[in-house]
């Protein structure tokens, strides 16, 4: 172990390199909960640049020690656990700004930069970034990217994927790669972006990307509509099928609603932001909708509305929680979230209802394991998943995380293994064991 932390430390300086047994336990906590096997773990190294981090992988590579790639470990417990890390490899010391282009509307930054500070950056030229992460104060553009973590804001702006316009990366092997750049090219072969999106670091190691932002907007406005289920599917069809053109459109089970002290019906968040007149416009007409249907009807305006979301954003995010990503066909959106409620009583579920992606939190001492196949069953037949991002390690350990039920694993395996021939990158974690 000696000889490896001096191999270490003569890349990445001995301020870069931390042995297993001198973590504190808050240091080891969020690393402990991604691995069933953290007796094999030896050292928490920092690069301080790309070729820092570039000469480590050479080294993994040559000794084919196993690593688990990371920023600020916000998100370290989502996914699969790996087996037979080495050694854990944090990007936070990569959070450089390297051009923030205010005409072209592109902002390039290493992949440690935090998602918070970003946005304040870019606050100062009246522009964002269209994402809103779980934990955003410690959430890194890197795992935002390597866990494909967008929002209720995909609704009007897409996912994460659709944002990335450029990235460099570290192979397996220690090479330095770059795809895309400040504007969208078509190109032949793999689109990079895309395939390390959502990855959870198990094809490279991101060190820098360029995002699209957008200007932001002038006004904006929340509306609740709460309700018996079919009156909210009747608005909610209505609204999609109308010419406005929310940024967010959520649905929430009674139980998300009652913990937001909202109602105690299922409800609806459509949130409106452009110019004063149109949010107005829009705004008014949502609740016209929601008027002629019956349902009850609250209006968050600026603090109050960004009080709305992050507390919802809390609510989903809680500790000790079983967590999963769900997707449905958004036209049975509704009929699925009434029948995960007869399931599970006390689940909090949330549905973008653009995309019929969502999450529901389950209670971590009550739910047991045939609870989940229950559910993804549901979902499945509803022509969507379930995937379990969080749980405890028991937990995951008795049941198939992802449940994938495609037929890509063969094509996944193949990209993994020209990526990654050794799997010495987040071994395991992700669909199928990759």
């Amino acid at each position: 172990m000696k000889a490896v932390a001096q191999v270490l430390e003569s890349i990445v300086g001995a301020t870069g390199v931390y042995a297993w047994d001198v973590l504190t336990e808050i240091e080891r906590s969020p690393i402990l909960q991604a691995t069933s096997l953290s007796q094999s773990i030896l050292y928490l190294v920092y690069p301080n640049t790309p070729e820092e981090l570039a000469a480590v992988m050479v080294c993994a590579d040559q000794n084919q020690w196993r690593v688990l790639p990371c920023g600020r470990r916000s998100k370290l417990h989502w996914g699969g656990l790996v087996e037979g890390v080495n050694l854990v490899i944090s990007v936070e010391k990569l959070d450089r700004l390297v051009d923030h282009a205010v005409g072209d509307l592109t902002i390039t930054a290493e992949a440690g930069k935090k998602f918070s500070d970003v946005q304040t950056l870019l606050g100062q030229s009246g522009q964002f970034l269209a994402i809103d992460p779980h934990y955003p104060d410690q959430a890194t553009l890197g795992g935002i990217i390597s866990t494909a973590d967008t929002g209720a804001l995909r609704h009007r702006y897409h996912s994460v994927r659709d944002m990335v316009l450029g990235i460099s990366f570290v192979r397996s092997d220690g090479q330095l790669v770059k795809a895309g750049g400040r504007v969208v090219k078509n190109v032949a072969g793999y689109d990079l972006m895309k395939l390390l999106t959502g990855a959870y670091g198990t094809l490279g190691i991101i060190t820098q990307v360029t995002l699209r932002v957008y200007p932001i907007p002038q006004a904006s406005q929340t509306i609740v509509l709460s309700g018996r289920p079919e009156n909210i599917a009747q608005a909610a069809q209505t609204l999609l099928n109308s010419a406005l053109t929310p940024s967010a459109i959520e649905l929430l089970s009674n139980q998300v609603m009652t913990d937001l002290k909202l109602e105690t019906e299922t409800g609806l968040l459509i949130q409106f932001q452009t110019i004063v007149e149109s949010v107005k416009e829009q705004a008014a007409r949502a609740l016209d909708v929601g008027s002629a249907l019956g349902l009850s009807s609250q209006i968050y305006l600026e603090t109050d509305e960004a009080d709305l979301w992050r507390q919802l954003r809390a609510r989903m995010s809680r500790e000790n929680a079983i967590a999963c990503k769900i997707g449905v066909r958004p036209s049975e959106a509704i009929a699925v979230l009434s029948q995960i409620e007869q399931l599970a009583q006390n689940a909090g579920v949330v549905i973008h209802l653009g995309s019929g992606v969502g999450e529901l939190v389950l209670d971590a001492e009550t739910t047991r394991t045939f609870m989940i196949q229950e559910l993804r069953s549901l979902c499945q037949n509803a022509g969507g998943y379930l995937s379990v991002l969080q749980a405890p390690i028991p937990f995951k350990q008795q049941i198939d995380v992802w449940g994938y039920a495609g037929n890509a694993l063969d094509l996944m395996q193949k990209i993994k293994t020209q990526f990654d021939p050794k799997s010495l990158l987040s071994p395991r974690r992700f669909v199928g064991g990759i």
